[in-house]
């Protein structure tokens, strides 16, 4: 599957889209990529004269690369169906550590590896490094792919 395809299935869009590149994705995990470029507003109070990007935010980067990004590919790949607009994606759950702070105008890769995907739901390892190839956060990312009703 083309990786262009998959980001292009994506339900975000800027300011809230935090993918930049795929990498490499399979049936057992995915990577890709994403710069925080500085003029991002949530660097305006987080914190203060010392911007470093927030937990959350690291946890959605882990989750639209790691887990919705590898469920459009598994979605395709096993079940032979396609993502669209009535795919919906629900997070269900995400036990992160954070290692590293992440700064402004770091770009960062996450590597995703399939815990499991069955029934819907898609459990991942997650982990995020810098461009030193420093681990900044890692951890297990859980949710379910379903349609509307």
């Amino acid at each position: 599957m083309d990786l262009d395809y998959i980001k292009a299935q994506l339900p975000y869009s800027s300011p809230f889209l935090f993918v930049d590149e795929l990498i490499f994705a399979d049936e057992n995990g995915i990577s890709g990529t994403y710069t925080f470029k500085e003029d991002l507003d949530f660097y305006k109070g987080h914190f203060k004269n010392n911007p470093v990007t927030p937990g959350v935010i690291l946890t959605e980067t882990m989750a639209q690369i790691g887990m919705v990004c590898l469920g459009i590919y598994l979605l395709d790949k096993d079940l032979n169906k396609e993502f669209t607009k009535d795919t919906l994606i629900a997070f269900t759950s995400a036990d992160i550590q954070f290692i590293k702070p992440v700064y402004p105008n770091e770009k960062v890769t996450v590597i995703s590896k399939k815990i499991f995907f069955r029934f819907g739901k898609l459990k991942c390892d997650v982990s995020m490094k810098n461009e030193a190839g420093q681990e900044v956060c890692k951890g297990t990312i859980a949710g379910m792919i379903t349609t509307k009703l």
